[in-house]
């Protein structure tokens, strides 16, 4: 059973009125702010697999963790399922996950895409990529997240907004590697190549890249494979006019990001909630992830689906994500200092 957040509001109200009682007595209750239609191949899959009933709650990160937050230990959520590890730091920051022990986890799930104490694990990630037209700009001269400050490129760079998670966490990832202070070089050297004020969203800056409305953007990669395997008029033709870059092939490699999942500290059905995080890491899972979404799968022996091998191998930078949530504060400061909204 597929819910939105709204549509849940009184079924809710009626569970913490009966002292906290799970949505279904033998399901698992899963938040979840992810919104792609191919998640419900994920919990068709382990529902057959298991038995076990899904229910699932939609809604915007910010107002399931406010959900959760105002329900308390009455919550019905077993697993808060998010995009970003910065919007699964900061459900920790709120202690609303419990830490899991599990050897599947620990074998299936690369180190670096979980957190260090165990408290929530990534089951895809996404890369940070550079994309360009290379009608308006030569791609030899954006081949690193840095060169996005080079002063050539002024006038020619388009962005989402600071507040983007994306964006807060890429920054979070660039201030461990360079420090605060080169890092805040960075932002206002880039906010000097703006062709427009940030707004928008991924695939609508791939749109004006490939439009000429401005020259480079950053994306996750699967907006951009979107657009390669489109039926909507234009948008295989717009891909075609990008040239995409994995940044800092010769450095520290590119940014990745995680979608993951961390049982919730009140869990009703904590076994339950556990054979869910199992289930995702899982080959069956890590299929779905790479054939229905193009994430690339987190665990590394899933075969890619053909759309993304024809991306070609990259070197993914190895900093645990766990860091981006830790520096994020910092990074907002640093946007809002240098001006770019």
């Amino acid at each position: 059973m597929r819910l939105t957040l709204s549509a849940t509001c009184a079924i809710i109200a009626v569970v913490l009125a009966q002292g906290g009682s799970a949505l279904a007595a033998d399901a698992i209750n899963i938040y979840s702010a992810r919104h792609y239609e191919s998640d419900d191949l994920l919990y068709d899959g382990f529902q057959d697999a298991t038995g076990i009933p899904v229910n699932v709650i939609e809604g915007e990160g910010p107002e399931l963790l406010a959900r959760m937050r105002a329900e308390g230990k009455n919550s019905p959520a077993d697993v808060f399922l998010a995009v970003d590890a910065g919007n699964l730091w900061l459900a920790e920051k709120e202690n609303l996950f419990q830490p899991v022990q599990s050897k599947a986890l620990n074998d299936r799930i690369p180190a670096s895409l979980r957190n260090p104490k165990n408290l929530w694990f990534g089951f895809s990630t996404r890369a940070r990529m550079i994309f360009v037209n290379p009608s308006r700009v030569d791609p030899k001269l954006v081949q690193t997240y840095e060169s996005l400050a080079d002063p050539r490129l002024k006038g020619k760079i388009c962005m989402r907004s600071s507040s983007a998670i994306y964006n807060l966490s890429l920054l979070g990832a660039l201030i461990e590697h360079w420090g605060p202070q080169k890092a805040e070089q960075w932002v206002k050297g880039v906010v000097a190549n703006f062709a427009r004020s940030p707004q928008g969203a991924d695939t609508t800056l791939l749109q004006s890249v490939a439009a000429g409305e401005c020259a480079v953007t950053l994306a996750n990669h699967y907006y951009y494979v979107r657009l390669q395997t489109s039926r909507v008029r234009g948008e295989q033709d717009a891909a075609k006019k990008l040239t995409p870059i994995f940044p800092d092939q010769d450095s520290t490699g590119t940014h990745v990001n995680i979608s993951g999942a961390g049982v919730m500290a009140s869990a009703p059905h904590k076994a339950n909630a556990i054979k869910f995080l199992e289930y995702m890491a899982s080959d069956k899972a890590q299929n779905i992830v790479a054939n229905a979404n193009y994430e690339f799968p987190a665990v590394t022996s899933t075969p890619r689906s053909k759309e993304l091998a024809t991306l070609g191998e990259f070197k993914i930078d190895p900093l645990n994500v766990a860091t981006y949530g830790v520096n994020q504060a910092q990074a907002q400061a640093i946007f809002d200092r240098a001006g770019w909204r």
